[in-house]
């Protein structure tokens, strides 16, 4: 049975590091990226956890193995991940609220795709983790991750709007609590 809950131990961190290596844009081949869909931003030990404490991660566990997770992401951290930058300055130029948390990234193992999981992740962040902090959650999808647009789109996450950065095109979504 697979369950939900915050992560707490130094051992379900580096779980999600583990998780998230394997599932990184350069590590996958481009039928997966196509395919299963990916995640860009590489957190180091140190950044995962401080996120983890001023907000719990959600994760997805099975048997003791985290099995899929979801970045929590306060606006302080706004300038700690070079390449999230740009969302945060996009997000203060088009949403008035500003009582929202970032979701850092999901990711579900290769293997227990198609269970439910994401939307499960996303229904544990909003009762568990947003509902008596937050009034939304908000994050960006690279638009060349059919996948993930079309999961996020599927659970009720609005468009805000497409932007450029670098070489890549983001579409900031949002999700009301």
């Amino acid at each position: 049975m697979i369950t939900y809950t915050k992560a707490r131990t130094k051992d379900e961190l580096e779980q999600i590091l583990q998780l998230q290596q394997k599932n990184l844009f350069e590590n996958l081949s481009e039928d997966e990226r196509i395919t299963q869909g990916f995640v860009t931003v590489k957190h180091s030990f140190e950044i995962l956890k401080k996120m983890n404490d001023s907000c719990k991660h959600t994760i997805a566990v099975y048997n003791d193995k985290v099995v899929g997770f979801a970045l929590s992401m306060t606006k302080e951290f706004s300038n700690d991940i070079p390449i999230l930058q740009p969302m945060f300055i996009e997000i203060s130029k088009s949403v008035t609220d500003d009582n929202y948390i970032t979701m850092g990234q999901i990711c579900i193992d290769k293997e227990y795709r198609g269970l439910g999981i994401f939307r499960g992740l996303y229904k544990f962040m909003k009762t568990e983790i947003c509902a008596s902090r937050f009034s939304s959650i908000i994050t960006e999808i690279d638009i060349k991750n059919k996948r993930s647009l079309k999961a996020h789109e599927a659970i009720g996450f609005q468009k805000i709007k497409d932007y450029k950065s670098g070489d890549k095109i983001w579409r900031l979504v949002k999700l009301q609590v």
